[in-house]
């Protein structure tokens, strides 16, 4: 049975005021932001599945924080507060989660998928372990353009014996790429112990055999997790090596809105409670004279009246139109056109039997050399051209001729 870890070391000092009472809003809008969410659910007013971070605020803001405006941050399906902490307002994160025109991501990524590309939040994924390889392509790019931005990518504990938790640290071990890999382990992939589903639990020695080394931070602990990460993320920076940190985390709720959480006891929840990271953080700037309880107060009915100003934009913001069923869908098909992409060849029709179905190829037959090569016309497309037009558009002296362009 899993226990809470140790207080952090006193070396984890405070920031300065301002920036500390920021960590503190920031963390309580979080956790009324998640709990109006799951409210929200419970009214059928959020479809799909819905996972919250109700516990785990120290660890997304204390490692956020560790960041610059140019790092790059990725999460997982659980990443309503990682939206947040990036800065993407809190009425496109709930639209977002109503499905409706003005979320973040337009309404049609849901919980699982928020994304904001202007503040470097580059996603939640539905598919665990799938934002590693990502993580690695981002980095891959930094370092293309000769920047020294770094990329963040959190996951969680059960995300670890995937096969590309090994695969991704290999490959950015090798190729040195600057990414801090953060798993935060929060006791359970879904509602599997970590002690049932991981050989290893000591989770931060699992990047050891593939070169990339390991930290750990009390993930309860803002101070102590914004530390860890900023030392991570230095060495990153400075070094052009991969780190993989463990952030020690619980989550109060369960994996999912759908979970009856039958595999803990609501004792060991109670004990993890009492080390409640925003009543914590919270106490300890009162005890320091940073803040007046009474501007504590003030800071969560601030982040109520945020979060119910976000309900009435979403419940405001109309829902996608119909006609816009395939916007942003990749699609090669001749009676669907897609937004992003074209095909730019007629091979697909020389490729049909009279009575429509594919003609047979032997397999040796040779490739023609304008074999349906997709062409990215965006501007083009999004200017309600179609793919023929499009091609013009962008190569006007071949007249219009998709074999030119492929």
């Amino acid at each position: 049975m899993p226990s809470p870890p140790a207080p952090s070391p006193p070396e984890s000092s405070l920031p300065e005021p301002e920036r500390a009472r920021e960590w503190l809003e920031t963390m309580t809008l979080i956790r009324r932001f998640e709990e109006r969410a799951g409210e929200m659910y419970a009214r059928a007013k959020v479809g799909g599945f819905l996972h919250l971070s109700i516990g785990e605020e120290a660890t997304i803001v204390g490692s956020a924080r560790a960041l610059r405006e140019d790092d790059y941050l990725i999460s997982t399906y659980r990443s309503h507060g990682h939206a947040l902490v990036r800065g993407t307002p809190p009425e496109n994160v709930m639209a977002e989660l109503f499905g409706r025109v003005d979320g973040c991501s337009g309404g049609r990524g849901g919980s699982m998928h928020m994304f904001d590309l202007a503040r470097r939040f580059m996603g939640g994924y539905g598919i665990v372990g799938g934002n590693l390889p990502i993580a690695a392509g981002i980095a891959l790019a930094s370092d293309y353009k000769e920047t020294d931005e770094v990329t963040l990518c959190t996951f969680g504990d059960g995300a670890s014996n995937q096969g590309t938790f090994g695969e991704t640290l290999n490959i950015a071990a090798l190729w040195k790429l600057p990414v801090v890999f953060m798993v935060t382990n929060n006791q359970f992939g879904m509602g599997t112990a970590l002690g049932r589903h991981s050989a290893v639990t000591d989770l931060q020695r699992k990047g050891e055999s593939l070169g990339v080394p390991g930290m750990r931070c009390d993930g309860m602990d803002v101070l102590d997790t914004y530390a860890v990460v900023a030392e991570a993320v230095r060495r990153v920076r400075e070094d052009r090596q991969p780190v993989l940190v463990e952030a020690v985390t619980y989550r109060f709720r369960g994996h999912s809105m759908a979970d009856p959480e039958q595999y803990r006891t609501k004792e060991e929840v109670a004990r993890w409670r009492e080390r409640d990271p925003l009543p914590a953080f919270g106490e300890l700037l009162v005890r320091e004279g940073v803040i007046e309880e009474s501007e504590r107060e003030r800071i969560d009915e601030h982040a109520v009246a945020r979060v119910d100003a976000a309900v009435e934009f979403a419940e405001a913001s109309p829902f996608p139109a119909p006609e816009s069923l395939y916007d942003d869908v990749y699609v090669l098909d001749r009676e669907v056109r897609g937004w992003y992409s074209v095909q730019t060849t007629d091979a697909a029709d020389s490729a049909l039997t009279a009575g429509g179905s594919p003609a047979y190829q032997p397999d040796d037959a040779p490739a023609a050399a304008n074999d349906e090569i997709p062409q990215q016309l965006t501007d083009a497309l999004a200017a309600g051209e179609d793919g023929r037009e499009s091609a013009a558009a962008v190569n006007p002296e071949t007249g219009g001729s998709p074999e030119a362009v492929g």
